[in-house]
Order: structure tokens, then C-alpha cells, then sequence
């Protein structure tokens, strides 16, 4: 009974490492995907959005794995308490990956739309802030998964107002653009969805910060998420 014991052990230990091998991975890939974007965005390199685009389906099929994988190994090793936790995780933690990979995808598509001269310096640099501030975000909490810390994964948790903070500012300026001259709208529209997709990665990076609280105290969050109100952008502009 000792030696099958710990046989499922050494078992669950092996499908464990081999699913937190391929979250990293997966990682690794939204990562990438996600500067690429950026950089294909304020550089208006239609060549790399068009990579960015073609990376995809690469983050989708890892995702499709870890869940065949996580499913499995539930099946064989009917594991409880933290350990059923760890694999929920493993789950989680793919799922807003594959959601980032999708957001980074749909920056590339808008890069060949943000054609002509105006180009703002003042506005793609506000981007390219809050996209650099979402990426060390995203690379923070996944190391806080992969060593199981706690404090960094709560710190990231608490850093996500800071986003919601510069996306608010960014979209008055973009408001401001589009009221000054009719001719900036097409431009202003398509940055405007780029920020939002910059935020709601942002708030990916936050969900995985709540999936190491539960991995590891068993339990969500009891606090509100901090969350700014985007909705201050629209204050004072006139409605006709």
C-alpha cells in the first residue's frame, strides 16, 4: 500500500510539473505576442502585426492541451484539497493567457487600419506607458504563480487601478484629438480600442493574481478588486 501510494505521488507530482511546464510556455508566448503587438502598434509595422496575427493559433493549442492534460489527470489521480487546487490553477491561469494571446491578436489586425500622416507622438507614447506598465504586470504575477509568492501575486492584484488610472487619461487625450479635427477619428477610434484591449490585459494579469490566492490560501480574495471608472473619460464632453 506504501509503494502505491507513493507511486501516485511520484505520478501526480510528474502531471503537475508537466502542466506548470506548459502554463510557463504558454506564458512565454502571451508575452511575446504582447510586445510584439505593442511594438508592430507604435511602429506601424504591418509585417510584424501580420506575425503577431500568425502567432495565435500557437497560444490556442496550448491552451486546448493544458485543459486535455488538467482534465486527465483529475480523472487518474482524483487529487483533493491543494493539490485539486494547483490543477483548477493550471486551468485558470491558461484561460486568461489564451484571452491575452486573443487581445494582442487584435491590436495586430488594427496596426495596417492606423494609416496616413497623424501619427502623435503625445498618444502613442501614453501606449506604449501604460502597455509597458500591463507587460511587467503580466511577467510579475507569472512568476508569482510559478514560485507560488503570495505578496507578489497581491501586489500585482493592487497595481491594477494604476492601469485603469492611465487609460482614463489616455482616452480624454484621444477625445480631445477627435473633437479638435473630424479628420483624427478613424485614427483616434482605432488607438481608443488598442488602450481598452491594453487594459483588459491588464485585468488578466489580475485574475491570475487572484488564482495564486486561491491556490494557496483556498479561498478568494475577500476584498473589492481595485478598479478604476473609465467612465470619467467622457466627463464634460458635450452630447449633442
Amino acid at each position: 500500500m506504501t509503494v502505491m501510494t507513493e507511486h501516485i505521488a511520484k505520478a501526480f507530482d510528474a502531471d503537475l510539473q508537466e502542466l506548470t511546464s506548459k502554463v510557463a510556455e504558454m506564458g512565454g508566448l502571451a508575452e511575446r505576442e504582447f510586445s510584439d503587438a505593442i511594438q508592430a502598434l507604435t511602429r506601424r509595422d504591418a509585417d510584424l502585426a501580420k506575425r503577431v496575427v500568425a502567432s495565435d493559433p500557437a497560444i490556442d493549442a496550448l491552451q486546448r492541451e493544458i485543459e486535455e492534460k488538467a482534465i486527465l489527470t483529475i480523472a487518474r489521480r482524483q487529487p483533493m484539497a491543494v493539490d485539486l487546487r494547483e490543477v483548477v490553477a493550471a486551468l485558470r491561469v491558461a484561460n486568461d493567457l489564451e484571452r491575452i494571446g486573443d487581445l494582442a491578436k487584435n491590436i495586430g489586425k488594427r496596426v495596417s487600419a492606423l494609416s496616413g500622416d497623424f501619427h502623435p507622438q503625445k498618444l502613442i507614447r501614453g501606449v506604449e506607458h501604460m502597455a509597458s506598465m500591463v507587460l511587467d504586470q503580466l511577467k510579475r504575477v507569472l512568476d508569482a504563480y510559478a514560485s507560488r509568492d503570495l505578496p507578489a501575486a497581491l501586489s500585482v492584484w493592487k497595481a491594477d487601478e494604476q492601469v485603469d488610472a492611465l487609460c482614463t487619461s489616455l482616452f480624454r487625450e484621444l477625445l480631445t484629438y477627435m473633437m479638435e479635427d473630424p479628420r483624427n477619428i478613424t485614427f483616434c477610434i482605432h488607438l481608443m480600442f488598442c488602450a481598452k484591449n491594453i487594459e483588459r490585459m491588464g485585468d488578466h494579469a489580475t485574475n491570475i493574481a487572484e488564482t495564486v490566492h486561491y491556490m494557496i490560501e483556498g479561498r478568494q480574495i475577500a476584498d473589492q478588486r481595485p478598479k478604476g471608472d473609465d467612465t470619467k473619460a467622457f466627463a464634460g464632453v458635450p452630447v449633442s
